[in-house]
């Protein structure tokens, strides 16, 4: 059956990867002229920068820590769970997306092997909410912006409106929430603002390359099948596990929130599973 989400992935042209990788390549010719291109520069360049939005948006530390969950792949796939039986065709792109991002984010962090911020700055210097990231991982991108704008994008075209002016506020408001969601990083002190910057990019470019993937190569048009509904159960009950073992370090609003989303939809698979 042809849905609305089929429908939309149709509609997209290759042409989506013009303005990203355009300015991907602005921001790299801002870094080479200033001679900021080695980890240590690229820190300098925007050490400033990275101090003022830390100390303004980690006045609201709560809202800034949960709100940064949502860059976790257990958690923002596992809330969307609660639409795997409506829209298969929107989880096929989300999974491939997932992989493009998780490929993205790994040569590109072993790529470019910049310190993060409590590894290369004074910790006393800046606020940190939660626990200190290890200085073992590279900052540059970050991994949770590239998640976040990766399912955004595949939800804003998914989803997206005919009329224009509804097209415009929706694409607006998707854009807006992924930036929030990716300056939290800095907010919590994990991330400098260019590496969310080109995290949200990356994630954008893994979204349009997981639909055209999903599009193109059928390999996951299986998980729409009833058969293999329990396989989905399991899974769900996996993360459900997993959720709980965070709520029990973590007392985090998001984390039920996700925990009541997985149990939504483990209930519903189970009965679609045993209607005849």
């Amino acid at each position: 059956m042809i849905t609305e989400v089929d429908n939309n992935f149709k509609k997209l042209k290759f042409r989506l990867f013009i303005t990203p990788a355009l300015l991907l390549m602005f921001i790299g010719l801002v870094f080479f002229f200033n001679n900021a291109i080695n980890p240590i520069a690229y820190i300098d360049f925007q050490k400033k920068w990275f101090y003022d939005l830390n100390a303004f948006l980690s006045q609201i530390p709560n809202f800034q820590y949960n709100i940064t969950q949502f860059g976790d792949a257990s958690i923002c796939l596992s809330i969307l769970t609660i639409l795997f039986l409506k829209y298969p065709k929107l989880w096929e792109a989300l999974i491939s997306a997932s992989i493009f991002s998780a490929i993205f984010s790994k040569i590109l962090k072993e790529f470019f092997c910049v310190p993060r911020p409590a590894s290369a700055l004074d910790t006393n210097s800046f606020i940190i909410i939660g626990k200190m990231l290890p200085g073992s991982t590279s900052s540059l991108p970050s991994g949770h912006s590239i998640t976040i704008m990766t399912v955004l994008t595949v939800l804003m075209f998914a989803f997206e409106p005919k009329n224009n002016l509804k097209k415009t506020i929706w694409f607006a408001a998707f854009l807006t929430t992924g930036l929030i969601v990716a300056m939290s990083r800095v907010a919590i002190g994990a991330h400098f603002p260019i590496d969310v910057m080109i995290g949200c990019i990356v994630g954008y470019i893994s979204g349009i390359s997981g639909i055209f993937f999903s599009r193109k190569y059928n390999f996951l048009s299986w998980i729409s099948l009833k058969k293999y509904y329990p396989v989905f159960i399991v899974i769900y009950l996996i993360a459900t596990i997993f959720i709980v073992y965070k709520i029990t370090l973590e007392n985090l609003i998001i984390f039920y929130i996700t925990l009541i989303c997985l149990l939504y939809s483990i209930t519903n698979i189970c009965i679609a599973y045993v209607k005849k």
